[in-house]
């Protein structure tokens, strides 16, 4: 599914009323006048310099009622960020452009179709790495040769030199394909990191989904990260079809920067997404950040 995270909207503009020209009143019908036994009192004479002045408050009162809706109409039709006092801080969350889904070769099902039993991905793994959102700085490093990471490129991610060479072992043991990987930093201070390893069978990244990213924590140690635990604030919501997440996030004391990071399964794709910023990293980027490259696996 293809939702982006998503993206300015408009205010729609203000539809003038016609004015119509008032229609008349039908005066009412007349009484017949009872004579009355007390005569009235004379009717003193027409001030016509009060009558003008009534009329000239009326029509002032008028012109100030109607710019008083409008100016109210006007506040109430904006949008908060337009008004002074009324804006609202953004919530972090990143403009990214529209996701579209590469096409597939002539006459290869999609991934999850009923014909495809090794869960393949046949659309090039390269235009399903998430793009970089609006006024990123991209990583060139990441792009690799011809848009393929080397293997030890991404194994460089993990602390231990232990770890790197059984991963090393595991990925040709389970027959890793290619990697494919994009990278970027934010105005905000946050950088990303996004690596997409493509397996030949879905029933070899299942069985490296309980080996690399058990519940309770990360099967092997990112670098420069202390203390992973599972993100229990990472919303059930954000899940999405024919993809399974496991979420980790850094735990206090963290040091001077705190890094999140996600492992996606779909398929015969293995995904990672990092995310690091100085200071506490902003939950909702990365969130959005892993449903986004949820959307483009599914």
């Amino acid at each position: 599914m293809t939702e982006q995270t998503a993206q300015g909207e408009q205010t729609p503009q203000t539809e003038h009323a016609e004015q119509t020209a008032p229609q008349p009143v039908a005066a009412p019908p007349s009484v017949p006048e009872v004579p009355s036994q007390h005569p009235s009192p004379p009717r003193p004479p027409k001030d016509h310099r009060v009558l003008r002045a009534v009329l000239r408050w009326t029509a002032a009162v008028v012109v100030f009622a109607a710019v008083g809706a409008g100016a109210a109409y006007g506040i109430t039709r904006a949008e908060r960020t337009d008004v002074p006092g009324l804006a609202t801080q953004s919530d972090g969350r990143w403009q990214y452009p529209t996701l579209t889904k590469p096409p597939l070769p002539s006459g290869r099902p999609g991934p999850f179709a009923e014909e495809n039993k090794a869960g393949s991905h046949y659309a090039d793994l390269r235009a399903l790495v998430l793009p970089a959102p609006e006024n990123a700085t991209v990583d060139k490093a990441l792009r690799g040769t011809d848009g393929w990471l080397a293997t030890k490129d991404f194994l460089a991610q993990y602390a231990e030199k232990e770890d790197r060479a059984e991963l090393a072992q595991k990925f040709t043991d389970y027959g890793l394909r290619h990697i494919a990987a994009r990278g970027w930093s934010t105005p905000d201070g946050t950088d990303t990191r996004v690596y997409l390893l493509q397996f030949d069978t879905a029933s070899v990244v299942d069985e490296l989904t309980g080996e690399i990213a058990p519940y309770g924590g990360p099967g092997y140690q990112l670098r420069g990260v202390a203390d992973p635990v599972a993100d229990e604030a990472f919303p059930g919501a954000a899940k999405v079809e024919n993809v399974m997440y496991v979420a980790y996030t850094e735990s206090k004391p963290y040091g001077t920067e705190q890094t999140r990071h996600a492992y996606l399964f779909s398929g015969d794709v293995l995904a990672l997404v990092v995310q690091s910023r100085k200071g506490a990293a902003n939950p909702v980027p990365f969130q959005q950040t892993v449903t986004l490259q949820s959307q483009l696996l599914g």
